[in-house]
Parts: C-alpha cells; sequence; structure tokens
C-alpha cells in the first residue's frame, strides 16, 4: 500500500463538519485481498494488536461492527482497515475520535481514507504508524519492500503515545476548551502550546494553560515568589509556615537550626514538585535537600515543616469551586509481592496511563524513587508487609503518580474562607491553595494546618477525574467567568462562495457594514481587509485568511469570500457561520482536484450553507444552488430571484419566508425585500453605482445578495441602501470587478472574467452599451482550465460580435505552452465565424492590453479581461497615444496564412517575407506574414508614422 497525498481539514469540509484528514490510498496488489483473503491470521493478530477494535461499531453502529464486518462475506478491504486502525490509535493516545469513512475512487484500487483528528500532526503520525503496522501483519509474501522484520508494535505504540502527548493540549487548557465547546463557545490554538483564544473578533479571551487573559501579572509575579507570598499571607494573620530564602548550603542550615527542625527545603521558583525535600531533621539532610533544590533554582526556600494531609484547594473568580486531598504515589504491600511486581500490578489499573494520557499516571521506579526506598532500606525487590503503604515520591503530583479524593462538600468552611481569602490577596483570578491539613472538615484554626504555596495556573486533572469522590466541572467556572451569561463570545460572520461576483459581492457587504459603523474583518481574492486597510495581499480565500480575521481583537464584523480551492484542500476555518450564501454554481476549474461535474462542484460549496446558523441566502434562479435548500439546519432560507414570476420563491413568501426578488415599477427595477409576509421595497436599481444605471444585471444580482445577507445579519434598512448607493465599481473599491474608465476619448471596461459564464456577463453589458463607435475586446483563459472551457469563453464572446478581438495569455502558464490558450482562442473564435481580419494573437498582456488602447478611437469601447489587475490598471490610467508603440508577437499558425504578394513597404532583404497579408486596425497597418528564412507567422504593425514595429519572437 501506498499514501499518494494527504490532505488536512481544519473545519468544515465536504466529507465532515469538523476537523478530519484525507489520505489518498492506493492499494496496489492488496486490491485483490480483502481481510477474508487475507485469512483469520491477519485478523486475530490485528485485534490482538489493538483489541480496542472489537468496540468500533462501523456501519453497523453497534460494538463489533468493525469485526463483523472483516469476517463476513469475502470482508472488507485495507483502506477500511486503515481507517480504523487510525482511529483506534488516537483512542489508545487518549484522543477521542470516532469518525471515518473509507470510499474507492474513480481509478480502481485507490481509495479515499477520510478519518477524524484533534491534532493534524498527530492524526498524520497516526496514519503512518497505521501503516506500518498493517504493513508488518500482512503474510510475507504480500509484504512490500523494506517492511520492518524487527517491527514492535507495544514500542511504536508508547512512542505513538508520547508524540501525542508532546503535541496535544495539557489536561487543564483542554478541559477549559471543552467546556467552551460544551457553550457553542470557538476557539482558535494559537501555538503549539497551550495558548487558546476563545471566541472571535473583539469578544475573544485568552488562556495559556490556566491563567486567563485577565490574570493580573503581577499576581503571576507574586505567587512565584514564594517567599513574598508567604510574607503577606502571613501579614493578612493567615497560617503560614516559618520560611527563609538562602542561596548557600551554609545558610539553608542555619536558616533550619533557627526555623526548628523538622524543615522542608524546596526551589525558589519550581513546581510540579521537582527539587521538593521534605521532613528533613539534621544538617546533612538539609544539605542534600539545598543541592536537589539547587539544580532547579538558584534561591532556595527553607521552611518549617508542617505535618497533615495534603490539600489543593481551587479558587475561580473569588469561589472556592474544588478541594482535593492528595497523596504521593505509593504501593501497597500483600507481604508476596516485591515492589517492583507491585509497581506493575498498580500500572494495570486502567485509569493509569503514560504521562496525561489518563486520569491517572503510571508509577515509575526512576531515580527519586529509587532513593526514597534506599533511605527506608528497601530495593525494588524488596517484599514490603501486607498492608504496609510505600511511598515512591514525596510529593503528591497526579502527574508523577499520585492519587487525587474529591474533599469539595466536607471543606470546613473557616478554610474555604481562608482559601478564598489567600487568592485575593495575591490578587489571582484562578489560583490554586496548597494546604496541609491533618483533617480539613475541622477548621485550621482548631485543629492547625498551614498554607504551604499559593500557585498561579493550577492544574485541573485532580479535580476533573478524582481517584475518589465526585468530578468538578471546574473549567466550566473558567468560562463562566470569562463569558458570563448573555455575554457575546463571537462576531457575526458572513460566508459567501460561487462561481461569480464573491468578490463584488464580498466588499459591497463590507461596505455595508463599514458605513453602519462596524470595523470589518474581510477576506478577498486580492487579500486580507481590516476595517478598511489591507493587511495581507495575494488570494485570501481560504481558512488561513479566515483565522487571521477571527483572531483580530478589533473585528466586530466578518465577510469572509469562500473559494473553491479552500474548501477542496482545507476546508473552512470556522465550525458554523451566522450568513451562508452561494451565488450561482457554473463551469469553472472543472477536471481539478476530482471535481469534474457541476454536480460535484455543488456539493463542495453547498459546504457554506449546511454550515450556516442563522440564515442560508441562495439563488433560486440557479437550479443547483436552489436545491441547496434541503442541506442547511439554517434557522432561515432567503431566495434571491431576478424573476419576480418565480413560482418556488412565490410560494415561498405566501409561506412567511424571506427573499429578495426585482419588481418592476415606472421608474426601473426595484429591488424588494420579503420577510414574515412583510413587503420592504429597498431600492431602485439604476440608484446602485455598480450596475451601470441597472444594465450590469450580474452586479444588479450581486447586489441583492449583499442585502440580503446584510439584512440577515441585522444592519438597519437605512444602513443598506446608504451603502448601496455608495459602493462602485472604481478600481479603488473593486479592483478587476467591471471597473469602468473613461478619461480616454474611448471607454474602457476591465475585469478579471476568467470563465464563460463571467466573459458572457460582460459581453451582454457591452451589448446593452451600445458604444457610437466600435468594440474591441482583450480575451484570455487561465492555462489550468480544460480546453473544452477555454473553447467556451470564445464562443460567448464570439456571440457578442466584437469588431476585433486580441487573444492573449496570463503571465502563469499553468501547464501550458507559451500560445497555447491564445491559440484555442483564435481557433474556437474562428469556427464560429469571426474572420482573420478582426482577430489577433498578442500573447503578453501588456502588449496586448497596449494595442487594443491603441486600437481605440474615440467613441469605442474596449472589453479587457485582465489577469495581473493593478499593473493592467496602471497601464490603462497612464495610456497616452503619442507613446511609442510596444513590440508585440502574434505568430498564430493554427489557419492557413493566404498568400498574397509580400507588402509594398516591407523590407527587401534577404529576410523579406515570402507571403504576407495585410488587415487595417485603427491607426495600424497589421500584416501577417511568413517569413523565407524561419517558418514562424508573425505580425508586423504599421504605426501611424508608417514604421513597421517588429515581433520580440522574430530573429
Amino acid at each position: 500500500m501506498k499514501i499518494l497525498a494527504r490532505s488536512v481539514y481544519v473545519g468544515p469540509s465536504h466529507y465532515a463538519h469538523f476537523p478530519v484528514i484525507r489520505l489518498v490510498l492506493d492499494l496496489g496488489v492488496l486490491e485483490a485481498w480483502p481481510t477474508r483473503a487475507l485469512g483469520d491470521g491477519f485478523i486475530d493478530a490485528l485485534l490482538l494488536a489493538l483489541p480496542g477494535l472489537r468496540e468500533h461499531g462501523c456501519s453497523y453502529g453497534v460494538a463489533g461492527g468493525f469485526v463483523r464486518r472483516m469476517t463476513e462475506d469475502e470482508g472488507t478491504w485495507l483502506g477500511h482497515v486503515l481507517e480504523h486502525v487510525a482511529i483506534e490509535l488516537q483512542n489508545v493516545a487518549g484522543v477521542k475520535v470516532t469518525f471515518g469513512k473509507t470510499r474507492e475512487t474513480s481509478t480502481p484500487g485507490v481509495y479515499d481514507v477520510v478519518f477524524e483528528y484533534e491534532q493534524d500532526d498527530v492524526g498524520l503520525e497516526a496514519a503512518a504508524v497505521a501503516l506500518d503496522l498493517l504493513h508488518h501483519l500482512l503474510p510475507e509474501a504480500l509484504r512490500p519492500e523494506g517492511t520492518d522484520p524487527s517491527f514492535d508494535l507495544a514500542e511504536r505504540r508508547d512512542a505513538f503515545i508520547r508524540y501525542a502527548q508532546r503535541r496535544a493540549l495539557g489536561p487543564s487548557t483542554a478541559s477549559i476548551v471543552h467546556a467552551a465547546e460544551s457553550r457553542d463557545i470557538p476557539w482558535i490554538r494559537l501555538n503549539e502550546q497551550s495558548l487558546i483564544q476563545l471566541g472571535y473578533g473583539c469578544h475573544q479571551q485568552r488562556i495559556q494553560a490556566t491563567i486567563t487573559g485577565r490574570t493580573s501579572h503581577i499576581a503571576v509575579e507574586l505567587a512565584s515568589d514564594k517567599e513574598e507570598t508567604n510574607r503577606i499571607l502571613a501579614n493578612l494573620g493567615l497560617p503560614v509556615p516559618k520560611q527563609r530564602l538562602v542561596q548557600t548550603a551554609e545558610r539553608a542550615v542555619a536558616a533550619a537550626e533557627r526555623i526548628g527542625y523538622p524543615v522542608v527545603t524546596k526551589p525558589y521558583n519550581g513546581n510540579h514538585g521537582r527539587g521538593v525535600s521534605v521532613a528533613l531533621t539534621s544538617a546533612e539532610q538539609v544539605v542534600a535537600g539545598f543541592d536537589r533544590a539547587k539544580d532547579i533554582s538558584r534561591s532556595v526556600i527553607v521552611e518549617s515543616y508542617i505535618t497533615g494531609h495534603d490539600h489543593r484547594m481551587l479558587v475561580v473568580n473569588g469561589e472556592l469551586v474544588a478541594v482535593s486531598k492528595r497523596e504521593p504515589g505509593k504501593v501497597t504491600g500483600d507481604g508476596v509481592h516485591t515492589i517492583e511486581q507491585l509497581v506493575a500490578i498498580v500500572n494495570t489499573d486502567p485509569r493509569r496511563g503514560i504521562g496525561h494520557e489518563k486520569v491517572l499516571t503510571q508509577l515509575e521506579l526512576d531515580e527519586q524513587a529509587t532513593g526514597l526506598l534506599v533511605k527506608m532500606g528497601y530495593s525494588a525487590s524488596t517484599v514490603p508487609a501486607a498492608g504496609e503503604d510505600v511511598y515512591l515520591r514525596l510529593t503528591a503530583n497526579l502527574s508523577t503518580g499520585g492519587t487525587a479524593a474529591d474533599m469539595t462538600d466536607v471543606v470546613h468552611p473557616d478554610n474555604t474562607e481562608m482559601a478564598v481569602r489567600a487568592i485575593q490577596a495575591i490578587g489571582l483570578d484562578v489560583g490554586g491553595v496548597d494546604f496541609l491539613s491533618p483533617d480539613i472538615t475541622q477548621s485550621y484554626k482548631d485543629v492547625g494546618g498551614a498554607i504551604c504555596e499559593v500557585n498561579a495556573a493550577p492544574g485541573f486533572r485532580m479535580h476533573m477525574a478524582p481517584s475518589e469522590g465526585r468530578p468538578r466541572d471546574v473549567a466550566g467556572k473558567v468560562i463562566d467567568m470569562l463569558f458570563p451569561r448573555n455575554a457575546p463570545s463571537t462576531i457575526p460572520i458572513a460566508a459567501l462562495t460561487g462561481t461569480n461576483g464573491k468578490t463584488t459581492t464580498a466588499r459591497l457587504l463590507a461596505h455595508i457594514h463599514k458605513l453602519a459603523g462596524k470595523r470589518v474583518g474581510l477576506t478577498t481574492t486580492d487579500g486580507v481587509y481590516i476595517d478598511g486597510q489591507r493587511t495581507v495581499e495575494g488570494d485570501m480565500t481560504g481558512p488561513t485568511s479566515a483565522r487571521i480575521v477571527l483572531s483580530d481583537p478589533a473585528v466586530e464584523v466578518a465577510v469572509l469570500e469562500t473559494a473553491r480551492g479552500g474548501l477542496l484542500r482545507a476546508g473552512m476555518a470556522m465550525r458554523h457561520v451566522d450568513v451562508g450564501a452561494v451565488l450561482n454554481i457554473q463551469p469553472d476549474h472543472l477536471g481539478q482536484k476530482g471535481i469534474d461535474t457541476l454536480e460535484q462542484l455543488a456539493e463542495v460549496k453547498r459546504t457554506v450553507v449546511e454550515i450556516a446558523t442563522d440564515t442560508a441566502v441562495l439563488n433560486a434562479d440557479d437550479p443547483l444552488t436552489l436545491r441547496m435548500a434541503a442541506y442547511t439546519k439554517a434557522k432561515h432560507v432567503c431566495y434571491v430571484t431576478m424573476d419576480p414570476a418565480h413560482d418556488l420563491v412565490r410560494e415561498h413568501i405566501r409561506a412567511g419566508g424571506r427573499a429578495i426578488a426585482l419588481e418592476a415599477g415606472v421608474n426601473g427595477q426595484m429591488i424588494t425585500i420579503y420577510d414574515r409576509g412583510a413587503h420592504i421595497p429597498l431600492l431602485w436599481t439604476h440608484l446602485i453605482p455598480a450596475t451601470l444605471e441597472g444594465r450590469a444585471t450580474f452586479n444588479v444580482q450581486n447586489a441583492m445578495f449583499a442585502a440580503a445577507m446584510a439584512f440577515a445579519m441585522g444592519v438597519r434598512l437605512e444602513d443598506i441602501r446608504h451603502g448601496l448607493r455608495t459602493f462602485d465599481t472604481t478600481f479603488f473599491q473593486a479592483p478587476g470587478r467591471l471597473n469602468v474608465y473613461d478619461e480616454h476619448p474611448f471607454k474602457v471596461l476591465f475585469d478579471y472574467g476568467h470563465n464563460a459564464h463571467a466573459v458572457g456577463a460582460l459581453c451582454q453589458l457591452v451589448n446593452r452599451m451600445t458604444p457610437a463607435g466600435r468594440r474591441l475586446c482583450v480575451l484570455s483563459a487561465p492555462g489550468d482550465r480544460r480546453d473544452e472551457d477555454i473553447r467556451a469563453i470564445a464562443r460567448v464572446a464570439a456571440a457578442a460580435g466584437f469588431d476585433h478581438y486580441i487573444c492573449r495569455r496570463d503571465d502563469g502558464l499553468r501547464g501550458r505552452g507559451a500560445e497555447e490558450v491564445p491559440r484555442l482562442l483564435l481557433d474556437e473564435l474562428g469556427a464560429a465565424g469571426i474572420p482573420d481580419a478582426r482577430m489577433s494573437l498578442i500573447a503578453d498582456e501588456q502588449q496586448a492590453i497596449d494595442a487594443a488602447l491603441r486600437m481605440a478611437t474615440t467613441g469605442d469601447l474596449v472589453l479587457i479581461f485582465a489577469d495581473a489587475l493593478a499593473r493592467g490598471w496602471k497601464q490603462i490610467i497612464n495610456f497616452r497615444p503619442d507613446s511609442s508603440a510596444s513590440i508585440i508577437p502574434a505568430p498564430r499558425a493554427a489557419r492557413a496564412v493566404p498568400r498574397q504578394a509580400v507588402h509594398e513597404d516591407a523590407p527587401a532583404d534577404d529576410t523579406s517575407p515570402a507571403k504576407a497579408s495585410t488587415s487595417v486596425m485603427g491607426e495600424f497597418a497589421v500584416v501577417t506574414a511568413r517569413w523565407s528564412a524561419t517558418p514562424e507567422e508573425v505580425v508586423l504593425m504599421r504605426d501611424a508614422r508608417g514604421v513597421i514595429v517588429a515581433p520580440e519572437s522574430s530573429d
């Protein structure tokens, strides 16, 4: 088996509405070997290696379903097995994922294997381990070359668990994230550690482990300063041990003698119990304890040893929310087994795992444990007496194998007040009090006890999953503090997709919100905009750009243009949007990334409305878009139609549904909103500058979509009208989207249209504009489109009947030859009946635009389909007809050149053309010629002064 490709979907996609990984898996010869053909030995070995597979329900939905799939009939194929193994390996590492699906592609033996993940690199590593495991379990004759014969699953599994834990959120951070999810609060992991953003935009909060964005820096510093903490609490009359801070062993001994034995030594700024020595009763022991603490911190604390049970008291937002009694990792003798054997027995507890994998951590006979045993005169081979507790740690941290029993409901009120006062004295919003007491159910005033430490970023694990007693939802208390009841956690989010019109609609919607007084985050094909300023340049229509907007604390509204490429490559960045819109589904990008039909393209783009929670805005005039209404769970469906007699929309309106439609009136066409029986005239189309007085019908539709989305987002009608009235198609507001330049004696239309539907819409607009002069067109198509799509562009352009066509290519060839695209266009134009005299091939975009501008005279209209937008627009506005002519290559050998005499003014030397034809384009005589020296067809242009302009490609 071989993994041909890997895709990581960070959010909703057409595979699932949560993060999944997709593998393209080639089974090779194993396509002929389903599980039954591999025999019971393979299945038994797999289940022995991963017993948890027996619990997988698979398509049967009950435990044992997957085993049934492997053993019934011919069994199942190994792509499906790989899916389940990758899921189970993550479960073994403590990652609770369940979803997976495997489907054969159109290529026999090649499968799409899709499975859920929480951390992308962990999911990918699970797939790698799963593949190695399956190869190892295959019969020897079927194993691929290079399979490691010494593969050790237990070793590889444990290594994978450690790999997963190094990358996973810690248990405390994860608990807060899960508490946020349970309250529908979105979150973003901001780094590879524990820095988490909760919520979006201006309503976001941040945590790092259990420190929140509201935690005072001074409070954290004080909690880290154990000496200063001790002094502050003592000044408030709270119970604390006597304490001294020292830097040398001699001073440590002196401090211990001054405090009085027994004492404790611990690092000044340590944690997790590292470097702590307790119950020291001699100078020698103090020196040893000092040296141990010195390895952790430059300064060491010596304090009086307080007897009693170790308790962690957790305070959140001024409330004691949990108390745990902690006990160090230990084994209890039975008079039969050695300490080493007892450790192994304890570790068989299914609650114990590696690191933070499970609620308890496995015990280890490491250097610290061995040192304690030596002090007791024991070794790993000692057999303790029955009932004897043998401690392997000095401190009661869960991370070193300790246990915790919940005591929240029985703690004495005096102790509760003490803990709250201590945390408030330090100034923490979330803090842990380490309190030693012989009995926490009794007041410290009566039975004694002392606060050993105050902790910023206290761990939650012991409270969420105690060894004994009731679990406490302490993470929920943190979320309640950060996001009080009815407080917003996210911002209004609109996502829109479609084949054409996305960018204009997104910009128009963002413009409406901005004029309504909101700071808008906008993603488009040319960049990310925050409050109208472009902060990132480039095609920003995928999940990465969406995350930029959602992470910005200044953003109050998000408008996210969402393109096919991002959806196919990585899905969407967020689980839900308030408003999702699909403008249209037209042929574009077909034949790429497994999307060959319009129906498949619609399924991909449908994701945007599938995750909409409030409103799905759909084009009722597009059948594929209209059908998406059946797939959305949004509260409202809003149809957009330019047909006021649309039967389905009329029925929808009668039922109280929402719609945006055009209505004819004495002054033209009115955009009208229907909602819950209300009929709301919004604006005449000719009053919207972007529609060119209503003639640009595609921008009328774009304005209707923007109005529908703004209305669904609660924008006032007057603000929607104001936004529509003030948005135009200048290059500043909508670069490359119906930009009009009329400062020349002729008019220029400049657009990024790059598929047949968009080109056709622009051509129809040109016809409606009825220019006084000629109509000229600079035509192109992206190189990564299918031949049939490129030819379709030429056909719709030919139907418009331009007076002259200049065919060019984009700067990026996208796998095509230097002149392959323009030749395809020329061929199709010719096939549609356009004569040679009305066509030119000028491959370079700059030269093609220059030629068209030079060709134009007073009253003409030039339609330019552009690629490099900023460069092309500058070329148009800076054009001066008296500037020097460009060098314009235009070889076109697709059709025969008419055999005529050499042009009378052409040079008459050895390089003279043997055959030539002449046509007139404005001020220029264009000579299509074949040189006798080289079989290459070129275009020569004679400028107004009679100078022939040589082609770049000629010799």
